[in-house]
């Protein structure tokens, strides 16, 4: 069960049985997975796909380094523009890829036990109350629209300094054909209680123009 079922040449039959046992896994690899990640449909399908495009790369590329040379410079071109999926996504991504690995060389048995092991590992892992420090306050990201009359520059300081543990200056940028300006801030209530009477003094600040606090994360610090 542990052994390659590849001989010196790839035969059909090995082939399509490989990638039937792979895209099985990887489907029951994406199912479980989907009860502690939380993304879209098209991740999942991606992530059903991807044991199977690494195995069928790895099985023809095995041994031969001109078309490996030739694979690596292929993806090398390949220019990513999406934004960074969250910690989990990019976990779930890696053990498809890893798992790909032994499918292609082979080790049908290695591939299952990876992809699938993982994932129940991962399931558990999830499920258990560790690494939950709700003592520590969350970091936010908090977004200001100011009219560009108003000088920013310690307009909101003593107001932050009410409700606010601790601020971090995230950037400036125009906005509404320059008309406007976009303060971002890291912040860290005091009381997250309080965080509508927050908003409520910063709209008197700003003339009412738009104000959000979003869970801080890479992706949103980019918008």
């Amino acid at each position: 069960m542990f052994d390659s079922i590849y001989t010196s040449t790839v035969t059909p039959g090995q082939f399509f049985l490989m990638a039937g046992i792979t895209l099985v896994s990887g489907l029951i690899y994406s199912w479980l997975m989907s009860f502690k990640i939380r993304s879209t449909k098209r991740f999942f399908l991606v992530t059903t796909l991807m044991p199977l495009i690494v195995a069928t790369v790895i099985t023809f590329v095995n041994g031969n380094i001109g078309a490996g040379v030739a694979i690596g410079g292929a993806f090398a071109l390949i220019r990513f523009r999406s934004a960074q999926g969250s910690a989990d996504e990019i976990a779930c991504i890696l053990i498809a890829m890893g798992s790909g690995i032994a499918f292609g060389m082979g080790y049908i048995g290695y591939g299952v036990v990876i992809l699938l092991g993982l994932a129940v590992l991962y399931y558990f892992v999830a499920s258990l109350p560790i690494f939950e420090h709700k003592a520590l306050a969350k970091d936010q990201l908090l977004k200001i629209t100011i009219p560009e009359s108003l000088e920013y520059n310690g307009a909101f300081d003593d107001t932050f300094a009410h409700y606010l543990k601790k601020w971090e200056s995230e950037g400036v940028k125009t906005t509404g054909m320059g008309s406007m300006f976009r303060l971002t801030y890291k912040i860290q209530m005091k009381n997250p209680a309080e965080e509508k009477a927050f908003i409520d003094e910063l709209r008197q600040r700003n003339g009412n123009l738009e104000i959000s606090i979003l869970p801080y994360t890479e992706i949103n610090t980019q918008l």
